[in-house]
């Protein structure tokens, strides 16, 4: 069993800009990442609102600059699955993969996956009409219609980016006014086809190999229409990651770790940083605030146990 002074669970920013302060801080860092560094920021065509960038930068970019970075230090990495976690005699054991790993800390900034609309053939249509990244999917429907539902900056930022590519964008929103920055909503109404569908609500996915359309649920007159479609993207919040994470670790009720202002858990010598977390701003600013917050108090807990 290899032991580490810190291990950091995921490779988004949070987890990124962690290790990063932990190696600058000279301790030994193991970083788990079961896929490519970066996060959700892979999945993201353009960020606008990271300072520095006033034109933007393309997710892709950015997580390659966050990786560049941190390839400068030294730290071991493991690209496989936490399958638990287990705190005894002040150090925790983390099982990932086929091997055991003991930290001194750990840093959970595993993050959260799209959340589905929970219909019925949701998953038998997942890549076949379905998706969750525009990023990802939007080529395969290019010149074709399509819809998005949510009403949140992703939601708003995915239909931009589709509407450059789609003949026909409806954007399905539950209620009657938008969540999303300003800024996105006054591009969203300049914007000739994308088409607002307010109060409303995906029912249906019509459709047994491929999606072939929706059945939208007006959720104020009752009334029920069905719309033919080619892609349907979902971008209507996330769920948090946490499947590996130890009892007795306070969450929310949706499973988000729960954390005081400095990252600290409910569990000695847990951290937890980014979307993982419970809280209200889930950005990639916010992200890398929370793991910079993180690795300092863990440096500090680890001072005090020597002290």
């Amino acid at each position: 069993m290899k032991r580490y002074d810190a291990v950091v669970v995921g490779g988004g920013p949070a987890g990124i800009t962690a290790a990063l302060y932990l190696c600058r801080s000279g301790l030994s860092v193991a970083l788990v990442e079961m896929l490519a560094p970066g996060g959700q920021i892979l999945k993201t065509e353009h960020i606008e609102n990271y300072p520095g960038f006033p034109k933007g930068i393309n997710g892709w970019e950015m997580a390659d600059a966050f990786a560049a970075h941190l390839d400068a230090y030294q730290l071991d990495r493991y690209n496989d699955a936490i399958t638990s976690m287990v705190f005894d005699s002040g150090v925790w054991s983390l099982v990932v993969g086929k091997q055991t790993l003991a930290g001194r800390t750990v840093l959970v900034c595993s993050g959260a996956n799209p959340r589905p609309l929970g219909l019925p053939n949701e998953a038998q249509l997942t890549g076949r009409g379905v998706s969750y990244c525009a990023l990802c999917d939007g080529n395969f429907f290019r010149d074709q219609v399509i819809a998005v539902v949510g009403g949140g900056n992703s939601a708003l930022e995915e239909a931009l980016y589709l509407s450059r590519i789609a003949k026909k964008v409806y954007l399905v929103h539950r209620r009657e006014g938008f969540r999303a920055a300003k800024i996105y909503q006054d591009k969203l109404k300049a914007t000739p086809n994308i088409e607002i569908v307010l109060d409303t609500v995906v029912s249906q996915l019509l459709g047994d190999k491929d999606l072939q359309g929706v059945t939208l649920h007006n959720v104020k007159t009752g009334e029920d229409r069905e719309q033919a479609l080619e892609g349907l993207f979902v971008f209507v919040g996330y769920d948090p990651q946490n499947a590996f994470l130890p009892q007795g670790l306070e969450v929310d009720a949706k499973g988000f770790i729960v954390t005081d202002c400095e990252m600290r858990t409910s569990l000695p010598g847990l951290f937890a940083a980014g979307d993982i977390r419970s809280k209200q701003c889930r950005q990639v600013t916010t992200a890398v605030g929370d793991g910079a917050t993180a690795a300092t108090a863990a440096f500090s807990y680890l001072e005090q146990l020597e002290a």
